[in-house]
């Protein structure tokens, strides 16, 4: 038995060949698994858990029905998806997971993140999310109609677009001094996240010891999933047709 870890889906009414890759995975390998953990980004953008739209409503049910088999599933926000609550979660028949935090994966304690807090020469975004994630603005931001909501998301996807081509890669990857010292502070020698659509299995050196980072991938043009059982790791894609 395996756990399977994904990450940046960015599900989207747009791309319904991901959205059917992915029901395919829940419906198929996953109900076999000893849990599912999404590390944040599952749709392009979630303006509030009142949004009866899709393909959050045939995703959710997915995941419900996932669980409701006895498989576990795990669900960590995203900087697409920060705004899931507590009616998320039920929707999904989820446990939300805080960001970062340490799970045992078959017997070994592992960092979970989406990794985006691990981006930290990126000043301008760091500061957006600080703001974004403040309770003060996401109560307003809830508080408005939901067409207002959904545009101000489309608004955010164009700038952040445009942010981002005007950066090196250097500066949207993860720092190699923020991703030690996390590991250091949370006590790991093994580090999963998603967020940098970089998928690569590191090896490095925190503290004086062997040390292991797993990246994601995403899945825009191919699924990307990482199985994790007692012989160690293997990070796969998957076809998206």
């Amino acid at each position: 038995m395996s756990q399977l870890v994904v990450s940046d889906l960015h599900l989207d009414a747009a791309r319904p060949a991901t959205t059917a890759a992915f029901l395919a995975l829940l419906a198929g390998e996953a109900r076999d698994c000893d849990g599912l953990y999404i590390l944040g980004d599952l749709f392009e953008a979630w303006v509030g858990d009142d949004d009866p739209g899709e393909p959050g409503a045939s995703v959710c049910a997915a995941l419900k029905a996932l669980s409701a088999s006895g498989v576990p599933v795990f669900l960590m926000r995203g900087n697409r998806d920060f705004l899931y609550g507590q009616r998320m979660a039920e929707r999904c028949g989820a446990t939300l997971l805080p960001d970062p935090c340490v799970l045992d994966l078959q017997g070994v304690p592992t960092l979970l993140m989406h990794g985006d807090l691990l981006c930290t020469d990126d000043a301008a975004y760091q500061a957006f999310r600080r703001q974004v994630r403040s309770p003060e603005w996401q109560a307003g931001f809830l508080a408005q109609p939901l067409a207002a909501r959904q545009a101000f998301a489309a608004q955010a996807r164009a700038a952040s677009r445009e942010h981002q081509q005007g950066l090196s890669e250097t500066i949207t990857d993860v720092n190699p001094a923020a991703v030690a010292a996390t590991m250091s502070l949370h006590g790991v020698g093994r580090l999963i996240h998603g967020h940098t659509h970089r998928p690569a299995i590191h090896s490095l050196e925190v503290a004086g010891r062997p040390a292991q980072r797993v990246v994601l991938g995403d899945w825009y043009d191919q699924g990307s999933v990482l199985r994790v059982d007692a012989d160690g790791l293997v990070l796969t894609t998957l076809p998206v047709a």
